[in-house]
């Protein structure tokens, strides 16, 4: 454990900031579309870089290059637009929990587009039926939300909705290529900027100076949230194996609620704290239970907020993941079966 807990530590930390690090930049007047062009920059700056540094090859073949761009628009360019702009209408708490769902919409894309998952069983329908009721817990559905707050929340489910279609996608067309991670990474991410970049000159107007604070939080979302961290995803999946490195779902929104709380004030209500778990409890109910009864391989983690991030990967069956990350490669990582998302997590 003293391997690969300081490493789960600082992974689940760095994606459960992602979402009060939105929330700075957005308070700070920064449009969503550039909040998330420039955290996908960052990255991809970031990731870029590592890739020329240990010397790896760029992919030349158009089909990855094309599913890559695919993949962007699912799990980088629009669910990171989506986020943040929920975050301008809700807390970074509820965008934190709001997150947590990814899981349960990758099962529900599964079992729509995948043919070995078309009969989930029981157990896990049960545990989409369970998530459902604590999305609904964590809206305070009873007591109605104001017009604002209910445009913020489904933006934000929209933004799971997108990552569970693109783990879909990701585990259709790009889950067995021989490319490492930090290629598809970096390609994927790549891509996500690229596309961001000409769409946010047209919908959020030209970029200035939000402050340092803002720009710090950009900073630290952009390179260290979504580049720097798939490495310790990566480094967690070898040194604890991807079931442990999986369990990262569980933390996130933990930190994402106790840092909203403590260094943005934001209200945690109960209903918040009890839909939480459910969800997390219906993430739990609806993961894969392989035959034999030994306990399931699932890939590691994102996009922040929306979070989860970054690429193309193999994993386990379908995930209990978060919206940052990057998933792995089976060049890279001993589990295999579903891909897993970028990281992002938001």
């Amino acid at each position: 454990m003293r391997r690969w807990l300081p490493g789960f530590v600082a992974l689940s930390a760095i994606w459960g900031a992602s979402f009060a690090l939105i929330k700075v930049a957005v308070d700070a007047g920064v449009p969503p579309v550039w909040v998330a062009l420039w955290r996908c920059l960052l990255g991809a700056v970031t990731l870029w870089a590592i890739l020329l540094l240990r010397g790896e090859r760029v992919p030349r073949d158009r089909a990855v290059w094309g599913h890559s761009a695919a993949v962007a628009v699912l799990l980088n360019t629009v669910p990171f637009a989506l986020f943040s702009f929920g975050e301008t209408r809700v807390s970074s708490v509820l965008a934190g929990v709001m997150n947590a769902t990814t899981p349960l919409f990758t099962l529900l894309f599964a079992v729509l587009t995948v043919p070995e998952e078309r009969r989930p069983g029981a157990r896990r329908l049960g545990g989409l039926a369970l998530g459902f009721v604590g999305v609904l817990t964590v809206l305070g559905v009873w007591r109605g939300l104001g017009a604002g707050a209910t445009t913020g929340a489904l933006a934000c489910l929209a933004a799971t909705c997108c990552y569970g279609a693109g783990f879909a996608y990701l585990r259709r067309f790009l889950s067995g290529r021989p490319e490492s991670v930090t290629a598809l990474s970096a390609l994927q991410i790549g891509s996500a900027a690229a596309e961001l970049a000409l769409v946010a000159p047209l919908v959020g107007g030209l970029p200035h100076w939000p402050g340092g604070s803002a720009a710090a939080a950009l900073l630290v979302l952009g390179a260290l949230g979504t580049g720097l961290a798939y490495l310790l995803n990566l480094g967690l999946v070898r040194a604890a194996g991807a079931a442990v490195a999986s369990a990262v779902t569980y933390v996130t929104p933990l930190w994402s609620t106790a840092l909203g709380a403590t260094f943005l004030a934001e209200p945690v209500g109960w209903n918040a704290l009890a839909g939480g778990a459910l969800v997390i409890a219906a993430v739990a109910l609806a993961r894969p239970r392989p035959p034999g009864g030994r306990r399931p391989i699932a890939p590691a983690g994102a996009a922040p907020a929306g979070d989860t991030a970054a690429a193309g990967t193999r994993a386990a069956a379908t995930p209990a993941v978060d919206t940052h990350i990057t998933g792995t490669p089976a060049a890279d990582t001993p589990a295999a079966g579903t891909p897993a998302p970028s990281a992002a997590r938001p």
